[in-house]
């Protein structure tokens, strides 16, 4: 087995940072209200001599501007609950044993995502585009592969043999001991694993507690370490709290890219699709305004999302200033792409029409766009009625895709017959009596016609419609 560890250092302030459009100086805080001290620091902060740590008094003492937030442990908790659904995208393994880190069992993995110099490469730039700082590093264990993420970035041991030699020169510090275990050995003169691990482990057992020599069997693979696995959940429900009151739709654009980027990675890890979600759009006094976003089938792309979501909310009337934006999608049925060509256009020179279907519902509203349906009757202007997008309709014979609403005589001199006649006889129980011979008619201009005459007749063709 090859285990990863994504360690994330900045998991709180990335979490805060990624709801903010600004640049700004920015630290959170911890502690009580008498001794309040820098949690965290982000980079522009820390370019004004700000440092982790360091009192809140200390940091104005230095005359710089930056603004403040409150750290909140459970933040941290959700954020990483949400990269371990992001995460079960490309293991079925994966655990949150460690504070800040996401487990991932890889080595089954790379018959679908590569070996793992292409598969690490993926999981930062995805990292990179959510917004989170990280290292990652790899190891046959998952306990080895902590331990080498808190000594660098990018470190990899692929098996057994090298791991020891890999673990040797490490610090003993950075083996996650406690700070009283570590103390002790400091004392003791022993500095590296490789001194430690000289030592008798009879000697170790009388001197220090049994989980150290438990945490030492664990690095080297002696002895197993026992996770419990990531299942994601059923609901996604994640909010976004704006920085100030806005008024208008174009201010909340960015949080809307951000929320529905975050729910198309989820959707991603759980190989699942979303139908129908609800924007809330919160207000200081009033309840929430709901925006209701429904597809006609399952959809997970993060372009796609957004622009059906901005769709429906520029029609929403915002009644007073949004405080917060928060999405929460209840559906989450199978996912099935979409069957592709293997020589077919760009992007770019061409659209889905699945896409462009929601994408007008969306601007246009819902009962703008409808499908065809058929009615009990031959006569072509009688033959269909509105329906539900995707309702089948069965067709008897060539029709155009645009009938006229009035027919009228084709004044053309040259006329090529492609096919027909084909004769329609209907309506004689409604007064609306029909007798019609049907020709597929080329113009010269290469256009293709449905017209019709008199049964029988040869009187001049009049055009029912025209085909596409």
């Amino acid at each position: 087995m090859l285990w990863a560890c994504i360690l994330l250092p900045q998991l709180a302030m990335d979490g805060v940072l990624r709801q903010r459009t600004d640049s700004e100086p920015l630290v959170l805080l911890s502690g009580p209200a008498q001794r309040r001290v820098l949690q965290a620091v982000n980079p522009a902060a820390r370019a004004l001599g700000l440092r982790s740590g360091q009192s809140l008094t200390m940091a104005q003492a230095l005359g710089a501007t930056f603004v403040t937030a409150d750290y909140d442990p459970a933040d941290a908790e959700k954020w990483q609950q949400f990269l371990a659904a992001w995460a079960y995208g490309f293991s079925a393994q994966v655990s949150l044993h460690y504070p800040r880190c996401l487990m991932l069992e890889v080595q089954s993995s790379f018959a679908l995502f590569g070996p793992w110099p292409q598969f690490e490469a993926r999981l930062r730039k995805e990292l990179t585009a959510l917004g989170f700082q990280h290292r990652i590093s790899a190891a046959p264990n998952p306990a080895a592969a902590r331990i080498l993420s808190n000594c660098g970035d990018g470190l990899v041991v692929y098996d057994d043999q090298t791991l020891q030699a890999a673990l040797n020169p490490l610090p003993v510090e950075r083996l996650g001991l406690t700070e009283q275990v570590a103390s002790a050995f400091a004392r003791m003169g022993l500095r590296t694993v490789q001194q430690l691990v000289a030592l008798p482990r009879s000697s170790l057992a009388k001197r220090f507690p049994a989980e150290v020599l438990v945490h030492i069997d664990r690095l080297f693979g002696r002895r197993p370490l026992g996770l419990d696995f990531y299942s994601p959940p059923d609901v996604f429900d994640l909010r976004i709290e704006l920085n100030f009151e806005v008024e208008s739709h174009q201010a909340l654009l960015f949080p809307l890219r951000r929320l529905t980027a975050d729910l198309s990675a989820y959707l991603s890890g759980r190989d699942s699709g979303v139908q129908r979600f609800v924007l809330h759009l919160e207000h200081r006094v009033l309840s929430d305004s709901l925006v209701q976003v429904g597809l006609l089938s399952a959809e997970r792309d993060a372009g796609m999302l957004f622009e059906l979501s901005r769709g429906r909310l520029e029609h929403q009337q915002l009644p007073a200033p949004v405080l917060a934006l928060r999405l929460v999608a209840r559906e989450l049925p199978a996912f099935a792409p979409q069957h592709r060509q293997l020589f077919e256009q760009r992007p770019q020179q061409s659209q889905s029409w699945l896409q462009l279907r929601e994408r007008l519902r969306a601007r246009l509203g819902d009962s703008a766009v409808h499908g065809l349906g058929e009615r009990p009757d031959h006569r072509p202007e009688r033959s269909w009625s509105e329906e539900t997008i995707g309702t089948p309709l069965a067709v008897c014979g060539p029709r155009p895709s645009w009938l006229v609403t009035e027919p009228y005589p084709l004044q053309e001199s040259s006329l090529r017959i492609v096919s027909g006649p084909e004769r329609i006889e209907s309506g004689w129980w409604d007064d609306g009596d029909v007798r019609r011979d049907y020709y597929v008619v080329e113009t010269e201009s290469g256009q293709r016609a449905w017209a019709f005459r008199r049964a029988g007749s040869t009187e001049p063709l009049i055009v029912h419609g025209w085909f596409a």
